[in-house]
């Protein structure tokens, strides 16, 4: 397994659909996921330090996890099947490991908040990550992201008649 972080979180402009970017912490290998708006909007709040005035979903797992003195200890991004990954959540509760399936975006949100590790495992980086093309420099980055994201294919959306 790959520890991976939280590098940024990306909206794909042609279908408004968010990404979130992982990224390796000991190389410059990167991992897009896509993701809710929900969840994008979650991540990204706990990140940016923004409390907000209610608890969200993940906010209230965190809490029913405390309860039960069950405790995260990583999050991996565990399978990519179909164009679809997958993930676990590993807790701990005493000396006995609890494994949740889960989507990485909830897995995600979850790991901010509790300040968890988040790994991919290697299979599955190999498979779908992406590594910049030059070294990063002032603002490169951000365009290699930003062309990564919107190159990327997306089925079909349905989209309502405006």
């Amino acid at each position: 397994m790959i520890e991976m972080s939280v590098d940024s979180i990306r909206v794909h402009m042609p279908s408004g659909q968010h990404v979130v970017v992982l990224k390796q912490k000991d190389a410059e290998r990167f991992l897009p996921i896509w993701v809710g708006m929900a969840e994008a909007n979650a991540i990204a709040l706990k990140i940016s330090g923004i409390k907000p005035d209610r608890p969200l979903t993940h906010d209230l797992m965190v809490n029913v996890l405390n309860l039960l003195e069950v405790t995260v200890s990583r999050v991996v991004v565990s399978e990519l099947r179909d164009d679809t990954f997958h993930a676990r959540i590993i807790g701990m509760r005493g000396d006995k490991e609890l494994v949740f399936d889960a989507r990485p975006s909830d897995a995600i949100a979850l790991a901010v908040r509790v300040e968890s590790p988040i790994y991919v495992v290697e299979e599955v980086l190999d498979q779908a990550g992406v590594l910049p093309d030059s070294p990063s420099e002032d603002g490169g980055r951000l365009a290699v992201f930003q062309q990564m994201v919107n190159d990327m294919n997306l089925p079909d959306l349905d989209t309502p008649d405006a």
